[in-house]
């Protein structure tokens, strides 16, 4: 199984990115997937989550800026970001709990990063 995600770059605060992250390989079913977020020193935190079902959850520091979204069908989730600030810059993780077959346990799985760098 691997995760690639996309969609970073430079932009200038008050701009928006949106981000993707597809799910391919061995994949029976996939659960909750979610980005998280690394800036430079700091530890790696959570962005936002959506189950299968659509339910979600976000950190209050991205609540009412960023909206996390996915494509069952496609195995992809994606992170809309609006209004971005610079603190928003670091390098953004996509994972992914997956059930390779019907019979495994699930996993997480981590995509490789994507890199937002925000200017003031």
């Amino acid at each position: 199984v691997q995760l690639q995600a996309s969609g970073g770059g430079l932009v200038q605060a008050g701009g928006s990115l949106r981000l993707s992250c597809v799910a391919s390989g061995s994949i029976f079913r996939i659960i909750t997937m979610g980005w998280y977020r690394q800036a430079p020193g700091k530890q790696r935190d959570l962005v936002a989550t959506i189950t299968t079902g659509g339910s979600t959850d976000y950190a209050d520091s991205v609540k009412g800026r960023f909206t996390i979204s996915r494509d069952n069908a496609k195995n992809t989730v994606y992170l809309q970001m609006n209004s971005l600030k610079p603190e928003d810059a670091a390098v953004y993780f996509c994972n992914a709990r997956i059930y390779r077959t019907i019979a495994s346990a699930a996993n997480v799985y981590w995509g490789q990063g994507t890199l937002v760098t925000v200017s003031s």
